[in-house]
């Protein structure tokens, strides 16, 4: 998720936490030599960042013409060009007695409203204070196994700094059945986005979908961006509930964004696209709001995206049962909501 609500429809790791492993094989051409071959490598394999490559060329995992290559700061000059990439060796999580707000659990699943700030599961720089973490100590043992070590019961998940429902597999049959109703698109995803300005709407009726392949940025690796080759196709509805300063040029808005797809940032970086940004985001946002929007910002305690994974509905993949949620916004975004009211 925002990865907003990324899909994980299996045991395997998803395409874009540059978690792949195994081998890569490259040939690259004089066209392609000149420049460090670090750069090199991370350009022709988009799902591999630049720190990643150079941690591999430091472990003796990339070679060229059967030689390993020592300097990442080298020149790329052509030949056959081979990168062993290791599993994940994925720690353990602990338990952690993390309060939840449960929204609904039985023996198979369990549905909670995730604060901002809390990641989903354990990675780099967040390895304990999850929502595993947290899910380990409440469900025990109970958790589906099939997210792995890592991530046990997760199916999806949402951005760190974005608040909201999240739902989660007890047993390997929901967590089966759950992963196919995300790969199938058959699931109720309703996010509310407080917005800088409003999106370009050319036929005025506050509604429209953004279409567009989402991949890594070619110009900040750290960042998701609507690409023309490669990537993944995301789709994204939006309906403009509210806007907020004058009508004909809002300075805000509040925005309900339903997921068909849910690609790594899709909703921050389609949002974006139009021409209105998560307020907040630190990513994204491309510019300073107005002076009154930064003041109402401030005066919330906004810190993140105003982003929040507002509702979410499937049918039960045991029981059949038809099951909806809804999240109201987090204290923060509520706070910047009434400042915006105020416009």
């Amino acid at each position: 998720m925002s990865s907003e609500g990324l899909d994980l429809p299996s045991a395997h790791p998803p395409d874009d936490e540059e978690e792949v492993f195994g081998l890569r094989l490259l040939t690259l051409t004089p066209q392609d030599a000149g420049n460090r071959i670090d750069k090199t490598l991370a350009d022709l394999l988009p799902e591999m960042s630049r720190a990643r490559v150079q941690a591999l060329i430091a472990e003796g995992r990339v070679s060229r013409d059967g030689v390993p290559i020592r300097d990442a700061s080298g020149k790329a000059v052509a030949g056959d060009y081979r990168l062993e990439i290791p599993p994940p060796v994925a720690a353990e999580p602990a338990a952690e007695a993390i309060p939840l707000t449960v929204l609904y659990e039985d023996e198979h699943l369990i549905v909670v409203d995730k604060p901002p700030g809390m990641a989903v599961h354990p990675a780099p720089g967040s390895e304990s204070g999850t929502l595993v973490n947290a899910l380990l100590h409440h469900c025990g043992d109970s958790l589906s196994g099939i997210g792995g070590v890592a991530r046990p019961g997760i199916v999806h998940r949402i951005d760190k700094d974005t608040s909201g429902i999240v739902v989660a597999a007890k047993t390997d049959a929901a967590h089966q059945g759950l992963s196919a109703l995300f790969a199938a698109h058959d699931i109720e995803r309703v996010y509310i986005a407080l917005t800088r300005g409003a999106p370009r709407d050319v036929k005025g009726t506050g509604k429209g979908t953004i279409e567009g392949a989402i991949g890594r940025s070619s110009a900040d690796r750290k960042k998701m961006a609507l690409v023309r080759s490669g990537g993944r196709h995301a789709t994204t509805h939006y309906a403009v509930q509210r806007t907020y300063g004058p009508k004909e040029r809002p300075l805000a808005a509040r925005i309900a964004c339903t997921l068909e797809t849910g690609r790594t940032h899709q909703i921050r970086v389609h949002l974006a696209s139009v021409g209105a940004p998560c307020l907040g985001d630190p990513l994204y946002g491309s510019g300073p709001p107005a002076n009154a929007v930064r003041a109402a910002i401030t005066e919330a305690g906004l810190t993140r995206q105003a982003l929040h994974a507002a509702v979410l509905g499937f049918r039960h993949p045991v029981t059949g049962e038809v099951l909806r949620f809804e999240s109201p916004l987090p204290p923060d975004m509520a706070a910047l909501q009434e400042g915006l009211e105020n416009l």
